[in-house]
């Protein structure tokens, strides 16, 4: 029975003295700009950068080889395109500012976040790097590399060579 007496007095203490903080921390939490900010970090975690990597699919034809990714909502100023004679580099860059001021209600609000994404390419073999070309359309970025004309070797029927 004393066991029940000690467990009650403690519930009452927890009751009386942490209600008041519990109920002042949950007014904190719940005012505008403080819920706002907590609300940015949800967001964050629940939908991170769309691109965490870029998809792409590559192709040739008889003439030339083709990159192409998707790149949905990006605008055509957001991507790079890097290159050298083995790789092609294609980086989205999201910049996003977001401004509020609410005066009546005495708070204001600026978000600015960074968001990066890259992929590189490892071209299969040797392409014209003077003569890449892309293109951007309806969220749809293409890569066109020419081929470099192969050479044959003749064969010889002595042994000389």
């Amino acid at each position: 029975m004393n066991d029940d007496k000690h467990d009650k007095s403690n519930r009452k203490f927890d009751d009386d003295s942490f209600g008041p903080l519990m109920k002042s921390m949950n007014e904190f939490f719940s005012h505008k700009p403080v819920k706002r900010l907590l609300d940015t970090i949800d967001e964050f975690f629940e939908r991170p950068f769309p691109l965490s990597t870029i998809p792409i699919d590559m192709y040739e034809t008889d003439a030339e080889l083709i990159i192409s990714a998707d790149l949905p909502g990006v605008k055509k100023e957001q991507i790079d395109i890097e290159y050298s004679e083995k790789y092609i580099t294609i980086t989205v860059n999201h910049i996003e500012e977001i401004e509020e001021n609410n005066e009546k209600k005495h708070y204001y609000v600026k978000k600015h976040s960074f968001n990066k994404a890259s992929r590189t390419v490892a071209l299969p073999y040797p392409v014209r790097t003077n003569q890449l070309k892309a293109s951007y359309v309806n969220g749809v970025l293409k890569i066109r590399a020419p081929k470099l004309k192969k050479r044959k070797i003749t064969i010889d029927e002595n042994e000389s060579v």
